[in-house]
């Protein structure tokens, strides 16, 4: 990996935070693997495999980046992307711009960790191509200090031509959330495929929106929306879920799940499902409530209290 040598000891920081967070600092150091560390609006460390190109630049409070995975190549590691911030308050901006080329497949494994912030924003967008009969699948967990007034704001617009699959995962369930607004959409054309997910835990005050779209515009595109919010104490979350079929035979699918623990936890869920087209076909399925009451009770029986059941229910949700 190419470091900035100015900024050593802040890659060491970050490196650390990083590492405190539960991620696995070796992969930075692999010149095997594929990386990026981004620390408030400068590149500390960068490292280029064949196939891939990772070309940023600075711009006001952040990064710009593009990612190219070059046609028909297959990486043997995923790519590693670490987003960090020391400071305690401040405002950064972070733009990906992704092309995976036609046949190619890659999987990123990215990482936020704002360990020490205080009054901070992280505003975050994403533009992602994945080409024909192309693969790709992005990884995205928060790592957030406990002052719980972080604001994030991530973005995310993805494109699947024919025969492509994107896979996304985000995670923020180890740490205070802050205030965060997540919008997710992706076009899927003929016979792409989309799967994703988000998982949430909010407390205290945090204040959770979540908004995810797919559109189905290709003949037999599939698509799945799957979000999960644990809302304790006096937290906030709204989660709407959109589809559209418009191809024929597409198939999408929402899904949303809020489990509450609280007594001024206020939590909503709206799905909005059109289609556009006769052979199109959309489903869904929510819920929004207290944990499963015959798990609880089956766990209980078993000599944990109603907290601990209630913990290991929701650990096992969010895992």
């Amino acid at each position: 990996m190419q470091v900035d040598v100015d900024r050593r000891t802040e890659f060491e920081a970050l490196v650390k935070a990083y590492e405190k967070a539960g991620g696995d600092v070796s992969k930075f150091l692999d010149r095997r693997i594929a990386s990026i560390i981004i620390s408030g609006d400068k590149v500390v460390g960068l490292n280029n495999v064949p196939g891939v190109e990772l070309v940023p630049q600075t711009i006001e409070h952040g990064v710009h980046a593009k990612m190219i995975i070059k046609k028909g190549t297959k990486l043997s590691f995923p790519i590693h992307v670490c987003t960090g911030y020391l400071q305690r308050d401040g405002y950064q901006k972070v733009i990906f711009d992704i092309v995976v080329e036609e046949d190619a497949e890659a999987h990123f494994v990215a990482h936020c960790v704002f360990p020490w912030t205080e009054q901070f924003t992280h505003d975050a967008l994403m533009n992602v191509v994945v080409k024909k009969n192309a693969k790709m699948s992005y990884s995205d967990e928060h790592y957030h200090s406990e002052a719980g007034t972080v604001n994030l704001i991530t973005v995310s617009r993805v494109v699947v031509e024919e025969n492509g699959l994107y896979v996304n995962r985000f995670a923020l369930t180890k740490t205070r959330v802050g205030k965060m607004r997540l919008d997710f959409s992706v076009e899927l054309k003929d016979r792409a495929v989309a799967d994703m997910l988000a998982r949430v835990r909010a407390s205290g005050n945090d204040e959770v929106d979540i908004h995810e779209k797919v559109d189905l515009v290709g003949v037999e595109s599939r698509g799945v929306l799957s979000t999960i919010v644990v809302a304790l104490d006096r937290a906030r979350a709204r989660v709407v879920n959109e589809a559209y079929g418009r191809g024929e035979y597409s198939k999408g699918h929402v899904k949303c799940e809020e489990i509450t623990k609280g007594s001024d936890v206020q939590v909503s869920t709206v799905p909005i499902l059109k289609v556009f087209n006769d052979r199109a076909e959309l489903t869904h399925e929510a819920s929004i409530g207290r944990v499963n009451a015959k798990q609880l009770e089956t766990l209980m029986s078993k000599g944990l209290s109603e907290d601990e059941a209630t913990e290991l229910i929701i650990k096992g949700l969010l895992s």
